[in-house]
């Protein structure tokens, strides 16, 4: 059974956020506002310049930021780039994505965020091309990373879908501020089962995005719960002995950041399907549902 914290206190329950690509634009205030009335403890802040928060965002900025997040007792859980570590780049472009890379990191260590979303970005390249690429980029910024104190997490997404893909770029890297996001909808799209995509991530998993669709032709974001994709076998997957996966390399020590206390994120893609419904009335009945598959028959190991 996953573990979502006894009456005692004496276990913390996993912990629950949303992304700002669902309230696309929404001023920080309001968010913190959004986030205290519905029970979410953390934000995923999009990381882009349309949004309220990014990279070019000078230091006053980012202390207002950070003391807004503490006042209202709410955590940046991770500042969401687009950073794309796979791509095929020329000379320029390396050192571009470096730049990039490390002001993400910035950026999230004076926030005081623990991680960064990446993607792979990989296009059609040949798959052993890009893995070495993007295995080698993460390496090299996982030493500011460390000095940061801030896990850079590769989502499994675009051209590397699976855990079985985004392992093939983490283990080589072998470092415990490189990590992975397991974004349930690529996973089910690539067609892994979820107790394989744990036991290949669960050596590198800093924490999880859940959603729903309607199906695989309609990735449009429905409310958790009203669309098709496995979330209660997910999270049932959370529970297992991280010990026990299968991943390339044996585990780091402390590198598993899930399980009781771990984050779950809400990632709502307002931004990209507008016609969809607004998230704010959303968020309670996602969280009470997230609660019931967490504590139901379907969590058991």
């Amino acid at each position: 059974m996953v573990n979502t914290g006894g009456m005692d206190g004496s276990t913390p329950a996993m912990r629950f956020a949303f992304s700002t690509l669902g309230v696309p634009g929404m001023p920080v205030a309001e968010v913190l506002r959004l986030a205290a009335d519905t029970g979410y403890q953390g934000v995923e802040l999009r990381a882009h310049p349309e949004e309220p928060v990014h990279p070019l965002l000078g230091m006053r900025e980012r202390a207002a930021v950070r003391g807004q997040f503490a006042d209202a007792g709410v955590e940046i859980l991770a500042v969401a780039g687009y950073a794309g570590v796979a791509a095929a780049r020329d000379a320029a472009g390396e050192e571009e994505l470096a730049h990039e890379l490390s002001e993400l990191v910035l950026l999230a260590a004076d926030l005081g965020a623990p991680y960064v979303r990446v993607f792979p970005g990989g296009g059609d390249r040949p798959a052993a091309e890009a893995d070495a690429d993007a295995a080698r980029r993460l390496a090299a910024v996982a030493p500011l990373a460390a000095e940061r104190g801030v896990r850079v997490l590769l989502e499994t997404h675009d051209s590397h879908r699976t855990g079985a893909d985004a392992a093939r770029i983490l283990g080589p890297v072998g470092h415990r501020q490189i990590g992975a996001l397991w974004d349930v909808l690529h996973s089910w799209l690539g067609g892994e089962e979820p107790v394989d995509t744990h036991a290949a991530l669960a050596p590198h998993l800093g924490y999880v995005q859940v959603k729903d669709v309607a199906s695989a032709e309609d990735c449009a974001p429905l409310p958790l719960g009203a669309g098709v994709l496995p979330l209660a076998d997910v999270l049932g997957t959370l529970a297992r002995d991280p010990e026990d996966a299968h991943g390339p390399v044996p585990a780091p020590e402390g590198s598993y950041d899930q399980g009781a206390g771990g984050w779950l994120c809400w990632e709502y893609e307002k931004r990209w399907y507008p016609q969809a419904a607004d998230l704010p009335d959303l968020l309670t009945p996602g969280r009470a549902h997230l609660q019931r598959l967490l504590s139901g028959p379907t969590a058991a190991s």
